[in-house]
């Protein structure tokens, strides 16, 4: 009996120790599971208001600083991008004996942009030769980066050089070296006087548009039309875990197109496409099938992707003419659809 009563409390003993893991299981598992969706709780709205801060932040940022250290106000454009024109209206450029107007193919521009904590800077800076060795000196010692040089158009007079860069830091300190380096140039950073806008270009803007499948703008007497490419472009390397940041199109990034009205329904045209490797060709064929020249073909960055070639061309035709000629080759291109 004795040994009975052994082996009954024996198998009791190890019930009773059977449901104790059995709870501490339980109770583990679930104080997990509630931290899980705890955590998942806390992390939702987390994300949300970092994104929220991110975009006020974008939303909020003070550029008087930076318009007091560059010596010349600008204007918000799309993708929270604040932008600097700096015309070259002090230059008298002829091209075949059309006279440039500064927003047909003279328009220095800088742009800033907030990223992260930093400040991504582009710019394009519009330059006479003597002008170059200079400014390209003072930025570099200011830590701006040039990026390019080179030619924009053909035959003109005087001869004209465009440098497009690039810094990525503190906007206040960048804008002061881009304004030390053009402080050794000509070029103006008071306001020109406020044009009068031109009622009647002497060319057919609706038509144009509809042409050209996309909406243009009067600059002046410069009609312009900006077309952005269809896929994101990327400043620095991009891999399969991470990017640098997206450069918005009105960073340099967009199709530029100018038509300058030369009379009699003609209009000189010049500007850029921005492709990829795949459309330069196809690009080159159609511009140049419709009476339209090819005046350069280069980067204007370092460490873009996807990588960019930037196309400019030149013209002085019938306006409508050319219109079909260049829509012949954005249907060449990845542009965004309007």
């Amino acid at each position: 009996m004795s040994k009975d009563r052994n082996m009954a409390r024996s198998a009791l003993i190890r019930l009773s120790l059977a449901r104790k893991v059995r709870r501490i299981v339980l109770s583990v598992g679930a104080f997990a599971v509630a931290t899980l969706f705890a955590l998942a709780a806390c992390s939702a709205p987390q994300n949300q208001s970092g994104q929220a801060n991110n975009q006020q932040q974008a939303a909020a940022t003070d550029w008087k600083p930076v318009e007091q250290a560059l010596g010349k106000a600008g204007s918000m454009q799309p993708g929270d991008v604040y932008k600097v024109s700096l015309p070259r209206s002090d230059l008298k450029v002829t091209v075949a004996g059309v006279e440039l107007k500064p927003a047909l193919a003279l328009g220095s521009w800088v742009a800033f942009k907030r990223a992260d904590n930093m400040t991504m800077v582009m710019g394009d800076l519009v330059l006479t030769e003597d002008e170059v060795t200079p400014v390209i000196t003072k930025l570099e010692e200011g830590g701006v980066e040039p990026t390019a040089l080179h030619n924009h158009v053909l035959r003109e007079s005087p001869r004209v050089m465009y440098m497009r860069i690039h810094a990525m830091g503190d906007a206040v300190k960048i804008a002061k070296a881009i304004h030390d380096a053009l402080a050794l140039s000509k070029t103006p950073f008071a306001a020109p006087a406020a044009a009068t806008q031109t009622q009647d270009l002497g060319i057919d803007t609706k038509q144009l548009d509809q042409i050209m499948g996309q909406s243009g703008k009067v600059n002046g007497v410069v009609y312009q039309y900006s077309i952005a490419r269809a896929d994101e472009v990327n400043d620095g390397p991009t891999t399969l875990d991470t990017k640098g940041p997206a450069i918005p199109p009105s960073m340099g990034v967009a199709q530029a197109i100018n038509f300058q009205p030369t009379g009699g329904g003609k209009a000189a045209i010049t500007g850029d496409f921005v492709l990829i490797a795949s459309e330069v060709n196809p690009v080159i064929k159609a511009l140049r099938n419709n009476g339209i020249e090819v005046t350069a073909l280069h980067s204007h960055m370092l460490i873009e992707a996807p990588r960019l070639f930037f196309m400019h061309f030149w013209a002085n035709d019938d306006a409508q003419k050319l219109a079909r000629g260049l829509r012949a080759a954005l249907d060449k291109v990845n542009i965004a659809k309007g």
